[in-house]
């Protein structure tokens, strides 16, 4: 049986970690950015009710990811929501290795291209550990998800963990791996019509 391989595992392992080095100044190979790996999930208060709507989303989820989603539980009651604690309340998979390579080479070529007016992803979600988090608004914009057995569209977030604290470092790994951030001078121009629409009230 041959031996799967990731182009993006194979680029980065090849070209990556030498450029990366290089780039800002780090011998030590344990220390080169990498994405130690990507956390898919969903919020689906719905569970609480509707059992059929779990089944559908971890079936769909399982297709995106290639892996059974575990339920998340609620971690604290809530009475205005008739929440109470250790109620299912989402669903998550966590992806590592060949899976998670695939992955973002299936999140960055393909369903991202396919968003509505999509411009490029945001400078601006990298958390101070230089984690990456991305909203999705519709889940069936993923290929796997047959939209006539789904139970309707349904928003989930990726979460892209790397190994260093530091977003700058971050932000250029996941650049050279193909994310398709949004462009300055665009965020730029979006920003100047702002202050225009605001100056014109």
């Amino acid at each position: 049986m041959q031996k799967q391989i990731s182009k993006l595992k194979q680029k980065y392992e090849e070209v990556l970690v030498r450029q990366l080095g290089q780039e800002f100044g780090i011998e030590n190979r344990m220390a080169i950015p990498k994405i130690e790996k990507i956390v898919v999930s969903m919020g689906v208060g719905e569970m609480i009710k509707n059992k059929e709507i779990r089944t559908s989303l971890s079936r769909d989820l399982a297709a995106i990811t290639g892996q059974f989603p575990t339920i998340r539980l609620a971690r604290v009651s809530i009475a205005g929501f008739n929440l109470r604690r250790g109620m299912p309340v989402g669903l998550a998979v966590t992806i590592r290795g060949l899976r998670m390579y695939n992955f973002m080479e299936k999140l960055f070529s393909i369903v991202l291209p396919r968003l509505r007016d999509f411009r490029g992803v945001s400078l601006s979600s990298f958390d101070k550990s230089g984690n990456y988090t991305l909203g999705i608004v519709e889940h069936s914009v993923f290929p796997e998800v047959d939209v006539t057995k789904s139970g309707g569209p349904h928003g989930l977030e990726v979460t892209i963990v790397t190994n260093n604290k530091d977003p700058q470092k971050a932000k250029r790994l996941l650049e050279l791996l193909g994310m398709p951030f949004e462009k300055e001078e665009i965020k730029d121009n979006i920003k100047s019509n702002e202050s225009i629409k605001q100056l014109e009230r």
